[in-house]
């Protein structure tokens, strides 16, 4: 038997089974007859009696559908038309804004560039006409 790995890794590893792997374990679990042998069979794959019970359950509730392993976490929503078209405003509108700030940046140099250089600026909207 090799060696343990002494390097812990950075992040565990949830284990899966896959459907044909847990028919496997619980039919093997079904034809121990001896006192211990379901727990020699456990310690053997390194599971614990808790996943006998859930996939007996998932058997249980239905066919091979049942045993195949889940994905954690939230399900992703469904993004209806709606949802895509406010999303595409949002990053229409940052857009927007990052160019409004760079626009008021550029005037703004334009205005102290002019006083430095003593020129008067005509402002929009003021009826100055050159």
């Amino acid at each position: 038997m090799p060696a343990p790995d002494p390097e812990v890794r950075e992040q565990p590893v949830r284990r899966r089974f896959t459907a044909e792997y847990k028919l496997r374990i619980l039919q093997e679990a079904e034809r121990c007859s001896e006192p211990r042998e379901i727990g020699a069979l456990l310690r053997r794959e390194g599971l614990y009696s808790s996943h006998l019970s859930k996939w007996r359950e998932q058997r249980r509730s239905g066919s091979l559908a049942a045993l195949q392993p889940r994905r954690r976490g939230p399900k992703p929503a469904l993004a209806d038309a709606r949802d895509r078209r406010i999303a595409e405003l949002e990053r229409e509108k940052s857009r927007l804004e990052r160019r409004l700030k760079q626009a008021e940046l550029i005037i703004e140099v334009q205005i102290k560039a002019s006083e430095l250089l003593g020129i008067t600026l005509s402002h929009p909207g003021s009826g100055d006409v050159d």
